[in-house]
């Protein structure tokens, strides 16, 4: 761990466990909800059923050539992005082109919008970047795949190693709450805390650990992908210990019911907030419009988020959309 760093009323340093040995917040707070939370939210019910499938207009494939000085944000859908920098390395954060995030193939929350990139589109991959364990971010059959075309190096949380290399992904480098790590071109990886949990079963809830990544990039400026997370301090820690951002990508979706899933996932309106915190020049969203885990309608995140942006420069990337932006020397 490179030195710990603090703001606001969080240290940004090395991970706690609680008595269980489960990993906490970053505030300290046990990760979720309980069982009485669960069983309230299977008695209500409810919620805006999604379209079964959406084909969205085809985009422009991601670019090959990036100027000098910026770095190319390709959406490829849900939390997935391709990053291309000048240097032409590739970076892809929480790949999953599965059909399902699920652990089996016949149920579970299944995409109504294909990748807007198919795994044969892509032409490198340098870094693989897993923000935590659960199966819209950590998609196994991705993970193999990318492992046998382009033998990137792989980046998550601590306690993920292990598993994955079971599971035919190996020499995956692990990292805990503000460690630092290098990647291929010279850039760096820098893991930071959110407030979420991880899990792949009701066994292994949080015994390994989430985070989102910042990337400071060798010629100059830094980005941030979120992963997951619910509202708190951490975020303004983040932005006063490590920004300023010339980008975020933040979730806006997969609230509602708020008063169960404000534990893990922030609103729209909290996302405004979130990229003003992390003091982002440019946030762009990410969560939405690709699978249905929560009751919000599917147009939602997207409609309150212009609502509620302001002056501000929040993008919404179309499914495919690369967007090209200047990252700052400092």
């Amino acid at each position: 761990m490179a030195g710990t760093r603090q703001g606001q009323h969080v240290v940004i340093g090395p991970a706690q466990r609680g008595a269980d040995g489960r990993f906490l917040n970053p505030d300290g707070s046990r990760a979720g909800q309980g069982l009485r939370a669960l069983w309230r939210l299977w008695r209500e019910g409810g919620g805006t059923r999604w379209p079964a499938a959406l084909e969205d207009a085809p985009e422009a494939p991601a670019l090959r050539d990036v100027p000098t000085g910026h770095a190319g944000f390709t959406f490829i859908g849900h939390s997935t992005f391709l990053v291309r920098l000048e240097d032409g390395r590739v970076l892809l954060f929480d790949p999953i082109f599965s059909e399902r995030c699920s652990p089996v193939t016949w149920a579970g929350p299944r995409r109504v919008r294909p990748p807007a990139l198919s795994l044969a589109a892509l032409d490198r991959v340098d870094a693989v970047l897993v923000s935590h364990a659960h199966y819209d971010h950590m998609d196994l059959p991705s993970l193999r795949e990318l492992h046998a075309r382009f033998a990137p190096r792989f980046f998550s949380g601590l306690g993920n190693a292990a598993f994955l290399a079971r599971q035919g992904i190996p020499d995956v480098t692990e990292l805990d709450w503000g460690s630092r790590a290098a990647l291929p071109g010279g850039h760096e990886a820098i893991f930071l805390p959110m407030r979420h949990f991880a899990a792949r079963t009701w066994r292994d809830r949080s015994r390994t650990l989430w985070g989102g990544f910042a990337i400071e990039a060798a010629g100059g400026g830094r980005f941030l992908h979120c992963g997951d997370t619910a509202w708190g301090d951490h975020l303004a820690a983040i932005g006063l210990a490590f920004g300023p951002f010339d980008a975020a990508m933040i979730p806006i979706g997969a609230y509602d019911p708020q008063w169960f899933m404000q534990a893990v996932h922030i609103t729209p309106e909290q996302a405004v907030v979130a990229q003003r915190d992390l003091r982002a020049r440019t946030a762009i969203a990410m969560h939405f419009g690709t699978f249905q885990l929560t009751r919000e309608p599917i147009d939602e995140p997207v409609e309150r988020l212009r609502a509620a942006v302001g002056a501000q420069d929040f993008r919404i990337p179309r499914f495919g959309e690369t967007i090209l932006l200047s990252l700052q020397k400092p």
